[in-house]
């Protein structure tokens, strides 16, 4: 009797554990069925003896998955967020000419490809110059107290017509007393304080002196501080279709006294990726140029050129946050000497990099460096009038 309970523990022992193994068997075939093990390839059947196909090269991958394991599958094949990322990030910016080299090489596993650097690094850049863009204040000029004071009149001749108008609208009274603000600031002008205490000047012109027509139709805007970004002259008619066009696109665009210049700039903000993606196939023709006698191949200095401007966008970002950092702990002379320390160390990795990319002397190198930005200055000078052209033309 004393051996029943012990029976009893051990049968139940049993059970449950034969139990729990027919569970975990359970769920060995159903995941076995929800992610079966590739043997064949599945686009042209041949045998699978690894990640890929010896034949046609498609990865044995099963796209039936959660959502979330497809998610992280696409983030790690476009971002690469793994040893290999920053290990091309931390060359890239102390030696961006030994990346190149190595990739040229055929040592390619071990960095991230030369475009998908480029575009990372191109959409934290252009990313962080449309975010410092939008702090930006265009306003169109300050009106002069004449100006005010002649708009202050006529509005409040003005005044009872444009109240009727106001009272017609189905407005909320919240809006109305906007309005009613807004029409008794026109017409109250600001006092100038420098004219009651400042002594007048007048300067009657002397009988001998003769103004000529020029001169008679010249228009003046005041000080440099008040006066609008653009002016569209209505008595200069333009002569061509094409400056016609030109005004009427810029007035679109700009507005009558550069009103909506703050949106334009931003827009051709917003288009200088684009620009910047088709100047990299120019450079890597002008080193092409430059470096004829190397029988280097085209695509050589296209890997080139896509490293030099990653570098490029790498070492801006870096070096401004470093200066906003500088600025707010240690002010003064010492940050200044660090930050014009980088941006000198900056100017020098980009000349080694073609010193050490080409492998010319240093005599040579350094012609063909300054020789190159001049002729690169002007590429992006073009590139940028065009981009400017573009976005005037492009309609809204």
């Amino acid at each position: 009797m004393s051996d029943e309970p012990i029976k009893i523990i051990l049968g139940d022992t049993a059970i449950s554990a034969i139990e729990r193994r027919s569970q975990r068997g359970w769920l060995r075939r159903r995941k076995s069925q929800e992610l079966p093990a590739f043997t064949h390839c599945e686009n042209c059947g041949t045998k699978l003896t690894g990640h890929y196909c010896s034949q046609c090269g498609q990865a044995a991958i099963d796209y039936r998955r959660s959502f979330g394991h497809v998610i992280l599958d696409v983030l790690n094949e476009f971002l690469n967020w793994d040893s290999k990322f920053f290990a091309t990030i931390g060359l890239l910016v102390t030696r961006p000419w030994q990346l190149t080299n190595e990739f040229v090489q055929g040592k390619r596993v071990r960095h991230v490809h030369p475009l998908r650097l480029y575009l990372l690094a191109s959409v934290a850049f252009f990313f962080a110059v449309n975010y410092g863009a939008k702090g930006l204040r265009f306003e169109p000029g300050k009106i002069s107290d004449k100006n005010r004071a002649d708009v202050a009149a006529a509005i409040s001749e003005k005044r009872d017509e444009i109240q009727k108008e106001l009272d017609q609208e189905n407005l909320s009274p919240e809006q109305r007393r906007k309005a009613k603000a807004v029409l008794d600031s026109l017409t109250k002008p600001n006092p100038s304080p420098t004219t009651s205490t400042s002594p007048t000047v007048t300067v009657t012109p002397s009988a001998s002196a003769t103004v000529s027509p020029s001169e008679s139709n010249r228009r003046e805007y005041g000080a440099v501080g008040d006066r609008p970004f653009v002016v569209f002259d209505e008595n200069e008619k333009s002569s061509t279709p094409f400056e016609r066009w030109l005004e009427a696109r810029a007035k679109e665009k700009m507005g009558e006294h550069g009103t909506k210049m703050g949106l334009f700039i931003t827009t051709l903000f917003s288009n200088l990726p684009y620009m910047m993606l088709c100047c990299i196939p120019l450079f890597a023709f002008v080193l092409k140029v430059l470096y004829i006698r190397r029988r280097v191949f085209y695509i050589d200095h296209l890997i080139y050129a896509l490293h030099i401007h990653s570098f490029f966008y790498t070492g801006v970002m870096l070096i401004v946050l470093i200066t906003m950092g500088l600025n707010r702990a240690i002010p003064g002379t010492f940050a200044g000497w660090v930050i014009a320390l980088l941006w000198i160390t900056f100017v020098i990795q980009i000349f080694l990099s073609i010193r050490y990319v080409y492998r010319q002397g240093w005599f040579i190198s350094t012609l063909k460096f300054f020789a190159g930005g001049f002729i690169y200055l002007l590429v992006l000078f073009l590139a940028l009038a065009a981009t400017f052209f573009i976005t005037l033309a492009i309609p809204t």
